[in-house]
């Protein structure tokens, strides 16, 4: 059995301790823009985001969270660098949670600041390491940049806090060499309980990061390491919470929502499977239906293939089949496919 890490929230969402592993992004807009940052959390929260984080630059950017936050539904983490005075800012106009660097933040008393007043309001911080902050005296003494240097800066960052009183601490680990980071994060496991938040930094554009990611974070959930997660994409935030609620769903973390599954495709397809696929993935994105919903393009193998599947089509020639665990139930012109599907799974519905 896996050992649980300690439990914290940001808001009302629990992290670590058996909670299950909750979904981050961050907005990529000026959060001092109010209009601009409120819808893009609104198209967060409607993909499956858990959390939010938003970057602190200025007074301006705390005091937006005074009119963010009682219009949206996710608790806001607020990213603070280097000024321990937006720290307490944020903190002042309502924040759930901080992200930091305690290494950056200054002297002694500016972190000691910052913890009581977190402590004080029963506010997570969570400690930010990432390849690119590891203190050069840990370089040094431990040969570059590696698993043992990050893990060693960020020690000593959760000391730090601790030492002021604060406990409600998450912790990442984040490269954007794959195999570092996942390594980082198996060794701090095994020297602390402090709840983590998985990621990888600077994954790049939307293929790579979603490789990197995928491979990263599914390799440590896999081994039953991580709280909750970020998918770090270069473009909009929303493709971060649908790849990384995929990730969860694809090992058995999540069962909300479509599991769509759809055939390579190959010699023996006979309809526009990737045109039809993507579409059905747009169109079945609002059906109140938790399940799994197969693609294939072979009239032949496709329902037994799919078998597991608790709807599927497929079809060639200009007919197209829609099939039901395994079955086929109806046969259609291949233009009528999705709509007969979303009437079928529809009617299934309402008769529940």
């Amino acid at each position: 059995m896996a050992r649980y890490t300690k439990q914290i929230a940001v808001g009302d969402v629990l992290i670590g301790g058996g909670a299950p592993v909750s979904i981050q992004s961050m907005t990529n807009t000026k959060t001092k823009d109010i209009r601009g940052t409120i819808a893009q959390v609104k198209a967060l929260e409607a993909a499956g985001c858990d959390i939010i984080r938003m970057a602190i630059n200025d007074e301006d950017d705390a005091k937006a969270l005074d009119t963010i936050i009682p219009a949206i539904s996710i608790p806001v983490i607020a990213d603070i660098q280097f000024d321990y005075r937006l720290a307490l800012y944020a903190m002042e106009h309502h924040v759930h949670g901080l992200r930091l660097n305690p290494g950056n933040i200054g002297e002694s008393w500016k972190v000691k600041e910052v913890a009581e007043a977190a402590k004080a309001e029963g506010i997570s911080i969570r400690v930010g390491v990432n390849s690119g902050s590891v203190k050069q005296e840990f370089i040094e003494k431990m040969g570059g940049v590696n698993p043992d240097s990050i893990v060693a800066s960020a020690i000593e960052q959760i000391n730090m806090l601790e030492k002021f009183g604060l406990d409600a601490i998450k912790v990442s680990l984040k490269s954007s060499n794959v195999r570092q980071s996942v390594e980082a994060y198996r060794a701090f496991k095994k020297v602390s309980d402090c709840p983590l938040h998985l990621g990888i930094t600077e994954a790049g554009s939307r293929m790579n990061g979603i490789v990197k990611s995928s491979v990263g974070i599914g390799s440590l959930l896999l081994d039953d390491i991580g709280d909750t997660i970020r998918v770090s994409l270069t473009g909009d935030p929303v493709d971060e919470v649908l790849c990384a609620k995929s990730i969860l769903k694809s090992i058995g973390l999540r069962n909300d929502g479509i599991d769509f599954i759809s055939c390579p495709t190959c010699g023996r397809t006979e309809i526009d499977l990737i045109s039809i696929a993507e579409e059905a993935e747009k169109r079945l994105a609002n059906v109140d239906f938790q399940g799994k919903i197969a693609i294939m393009g072979c009239r032949v193998n496709g329902p037994g293939e799919a078998k597991e599947a608790d709807y599927g089509i497929t079809g060639g020639n200009g007919r197209g089949v829609i099939f039901k665990k395994g079955e086929v139930v109806r046969s259609v012109a291949e233009e009528a496919l999705l709509d007969e599907l979303i009437d079928l799974i529809e009617r299934d519905q309402s008769e529940e």
